[in-house]
């Protein structure tokens, strides 16, 4: 419900959201275990070009870490049927939408792999309300989910940022107004793909390698995705499994993910579901079609079709895996995004070390890594760090499970 005040300020009534808080939720979960072509499918989404997560032979190389294919650990995300963020949407607010806030991720030291079946556990955190230019009153929410394999291992918890406020208070504020894409030249467009031929050329010579004598102030090289396009994402829509009918079932625990308040046209159709699965596909009906039908785009408040949160997500921690080699771990990240990727941008991802220590738990070196990722315009789209644990010469490899 909105409620209005004397000046005519918009308010949020965040009530619904108060009963779910620290409450067991539901969702879907995944039918079938892990294939080798999720992994892959899933590396092309991103523009992941390390060869360690398509490319068998390399991955069971002998001087390969793990000796098999094994996924990146941006790929938790895409086990899940709602990119983590069901947690942060629960309560029903009429009139609201949502965009993704930033990611905090802990991962606990396995891997994911192929065979394996990844289950979660969901719950709201917390949220708060703040005034915004974008959409005046805002809501801030955290949800966690945890992701554990059919052994029981914990692989990673997610704790994502969902902010949701009024489409109709952010269209008439009307924050952002380029409703056409850039245009660029061709010996733009050129120097680009050189510069990413560049950077995979580099991850390709050093997949093998382990990251020795990492110090402060090291920069990591410049990686550029994009020029973004509706084809480039709805490839990356494609990489997540919960796209493809009927991948996942509801596990039964409750939740208000599809009473959150959405606006009829982004609301999926469950009647009509049943007999076309499009209407529950979110891209072609539902909450996920701005992303690449920009007249939607324009109905919840940004002015042409957008890229999808978890996505910038996963490209941060590519980013620093794909800096780190297969021997490093992130062990811990925290991201806020300020603003999406929007078709006809580019974006570009800038690092630097910022300190090194000691884990005292395993006695190998720990790199905080700063991340800025930012547009073609200097506009920044996300910033935030990760520990990440580097290996020593020392460390045996992992191997086959």
């Amino acid at each position: 419900m909105t409620k209005k005040e004397d000046n005519d300020t918009a308010q949020l009534d965040t009530s619904p959201v108060d009963i779910w808080v620290g409450v067991p939720l539901g969702g879907g979960q995944m039918k079938d275990p892990v294939a080798p072509n999720d992994i892959r499918r899933w590396s092309q989404g991103m523009q992941n070009c390390n060869p360690l997560y398509y490319d068998e032979e390399i991955a069971e190389a002998a001087e390969s870490r793990f000796g098999e294919l094994v996924a990146p650990q941006s790929f938790a995300v895409c086990t899940d049927d709602s990119h983590g963020a069901a947690p942060a949407i629960q309560g029903n607010i009429p009139g609201t939408h949502m965009l993704f806030g930033g990611d905090e991720w802990w991962f606990y030291g396995p891997r994911i792999r192929p065979g394996d079946k990844i289950t979660r556990s969901r719950m709201l955190f917390d949220y708060k309300v703040s005034q915004t230019g974008f959409a005046g009153p805002t809501m801030f929410s955290r949800g966690d989910t945890e992701y554990v394999n059919q052994g029981g291992e914990f692989i990673c918890k997610q704790r994502s940022t969902s902010i949701r406020y009024l489409a109709e208070e952010a269209r008439n504020r009307a924050q952002f107004n380029e409703e056409t894409d850039p245009t660029w030249t061709e010996e733009q467009l050129i120097e680009i793909e050189r510069k990413k031929m560049a950077y995979f050329e580099r991850v390709q010579d050093e997949q093998h390698q382990r990251k020795l004598n990492v110090l402060a102030g090291e920069q990591l090289p410049e990686r550029l995705i994009g020029p973004h396009s509706v084809a480039s994402f709805t490839t990356e829509w494609r990489a997540y499994p919960f796209t493809i009918w009927h991948t996942f079932r509801p596990d039964g625990l409750p939740s208000s993910l599809y009473e959150a308040g959405w606006l009829p046209e982004m609301s999926r159709d469950f009647g009509k579901g049943a007999i076309d699965p499009t209407h529950l596909d979110g891209l072609y009906h539902g909450p996920s079609r701005g992303h690449v039908q920009p007249e939607y785009a324009q109905l919840i408040g940004l002015p042409r079709a957008y890229g999808y949160g978890a996505s910038m997500g996963a490209w941060i921690l590519d980013y620093i895996n794909l800096w780190g080699g297969a021997w490093s771990d992130i062990i811990h990240s925290k991201f806020s995004y300020r603003t999406p990727a929007m078709t006809g941008d580019l974006t570009i991802l800038n690092g630097e070390i910022s300190s090194v220590r000691e884990d005292t738990m395993t006695g190998q070196p720990l790199a905080v890594v700063q991340v800025r990722m930012t547009n073609q315009n200097d506009d920044v789209l996300a910033t935030g760090g990760a520990e990440v644990r580097l290996p020593t010469l020392e460390l045996p490899l992992a191997g086959k499970r």
